[in-house]
């Protein structure tokens, strides 16, 4: 079901008072929905978000252990990273879960698209389930010291539930694994 609905904000300004390669940070003043003036500041990134649950013939998934540096804070994920605007969703997740874990899938679905955090960005992520898996050696970026571990699916979706897994990508791609796996749920393979 899709319905138009009518932006109930109008930007007086917009200006970029922060640009690295990685994203860019605006401020506009603003008329408000109920028409007084403010303002509102976007983060921008200029890589798509991806995510994928791979998942092996045995129903475990593996998920990616590395200290994140905005948090400080150790966090557990699923395999994840940036894709350029100039690739797709596929082609990024397929590099991004070799690079992380050394895995390859011959099986790909998709799982959707997110917004990860819509109140101050406008990052989009695409999500993936990945399966039919062959192990190879991985190859992180050297941002990334990283552990893996190989948990079931239950496992992992109770990390989610106790608040052990917090990232967004994560939550929403292992809750969109499990109903795929557990449910008549289903997602055509692509």
């Amino acid at each position: 079901m899709s319905q138009e609905f009518e932006n109930p904000w109008k930007t007086l300004r917009s200006k970029t008072i922060y640009d690295n390669p990685w994203i860019s940070v605006r401020e506009e003043d603003v008329l408000k929905p109920n028409g007084s003036p403010g303002i509102y500041g976007v983060v921008s990134f200029k890589n798509k978000a991806i995510g994928i649950v791979p998942i092996d013939s045995e129903g475990y998934t593996y998920l990616v252990g590395q200290f994140r540096y905005t948090l400080n804070e150790y966090t557990w994920e699923i395999p994840e990273g940036g894709g350029p605007m100039n690739e797709t969703a596929l082609e990024s997740a397929k590099r991004e879960l070799e690079e992380e874990t050394g895995l390859k899938a011959a099986v790909w679905q998709d799982l959707g698209r997110i917004h990860t955090s819509n109140s101050v960005t406008d990052e989009e992520g695409f999500l993936f389930l990945a399966t039919d898996l062959t192990p190879g050696p991985s190859n992180p970026e050297d941002t990334e010291q990283l552990i893996i571990k190989r948990v079931s699916l239950k496992d992992a979706v109770a990390m989610v539930m106790s608040g052990e897994i917090t990232d967004s990508l994560s939550i929403a791609g292992l809750l969109k694994a499990w109903l795929v796996q557990s449910t008549e749920y289903k997602v055509p393979s692509i």
